[in-house]
């Protein structure tokens, strides 16, 4: 049996060139269904290359590719049906209206009157389009039409989804209830392979890709990979007095100090559990108090900068 048919989605050692560039270098991993893998990264990261591998639209220069069990280029037909894709630039047509561009793709998957007057009517309320059901697209809000981008790529009830950029320069309320639409996908047994440039999104992923300039940085969950990208554990330390970081690094367990101000240090422990007291017992052995020791939770923006800034440093190192 083929290693990579037993997941969702799979990739092994895939790399893709445009010429001289490496858009895409040596990327692997796998998903199980009902998963939400968010792809992270700036522009020019390999997101949007990455899902045309994935849907067939672009031949990996290099490496394996499986979806549902099957190579993305050679799917057959009931595969593909089993697939939505929801590109950054989506195409609908302006002189149609929300339902009838729903009503078209579903025709296209050869869904006969009954079941498509169904899912149309279903998908239009799930994605909140069914009171501007008969208002052309052309008339759409710019939320709007990503929503119905959405609806049509669900109207023909896909197991695995591609979905590039659904949040793009839409505005925050409009964004956190398309991640309550995905994430109700990925609660009903679907796999979704979404792209972002916001890294805060990554909130909402059960597993998360951060990629840079075609590479796969780090993988891993949302609360793992934080760990992962400082070593441990962190800790905001608040003094009574400045102090120096050389006195709480000494400290058995602790693994790195970062000054944050003149009375507040970041540490990363090993074990926060563990190392709070001994800290505590430090400083007052240095003659100061610790007014408070608190866990400290990192945004996405500061664990990519800080994947970025060790995969830099260990490419120099190298």
């Amino acid at each position: 049996m083929d290693e990579l048919a037993q997941y969702a989605v799979a990739l092994k050692g895939v790399t893709r060139r445009f010429g001289d560039v490496m858009a895409v270098s040596d990327v692997s991993f796998a998903l199980h269904p009902g998963t939400i893998l968010g792809l992270i990264g700036p522009s020019g990261s390999g997101k949007t290359t990455l899902i045309r591998m994935l849907t067939g639209t672009l031949r990996p220069s290099a490496g394996r590719l499986g979806v549902l069990g099957e190579d993305p280029r050679r799917f057959r037909a009931r595969t593909r049906e089993r697939i939505g894709y929801v590109p950054q630039s989506f195409v609908l047509y302006p002189d149609l209206t929300a339902s009838e561009n729903i009503a078209f793709v579903a025709s296209l998957f050869g869904m006969f009157w009954p079941r498509r007057r169904r899912r149309v009517r279903e998908v239009l309320e799930a994605l909140e389009l069914y009171d501007v059901r008969d208002r052309l697209a052309s008339q759409l809000s710019g939320g709007m039409l990503r929503r119905l981008a959405l609806a049509t790529a669900l109207v023909h009830e896909p197991d695995v989804l591609f979905i590039d950029e659904p949040t793009a320069g839409v505005d925050p309320i409009l964004r956190a209830r398309i991640w309550e639409i995905l994430r109700a996908l990925r609660d009903a047994g679907r796999t979704l392979v979404v792209t972002t440039q916001y890294v805060t999104e990554a909130e909402h992923c059960d597993a998360v890709a951060l990629l840079s300039h075609g590479r796969l940085l780090a993988l891993d969950e949302p609360d793992a990979l934080r760990r992962a990208a400082y070593g441990g554990e962190l800790v905001q330390i608040t003094t009574a007095g400045s102090v120096d970081e050389s006195v709480v690094k000494r400290v058995e367990g602790v693994a790195s100090v970062h000054r944050r101000g003149p009375k507040s240090l970041l540490a990363v422990v090993e074990d926060a559990g563990v190392a709070t007291p001994r800290i505590v017992e430090e400083l007052t052995r240095e003659g100061t108090a610790a007014l408070s020791i608190d866990p400290y939770v990192p945004t996405f923006d500061e664990v990519f900068e800080a994947v970025v800034a060790r995969d830099e440093a260990t490419r120099k190192a190298a």
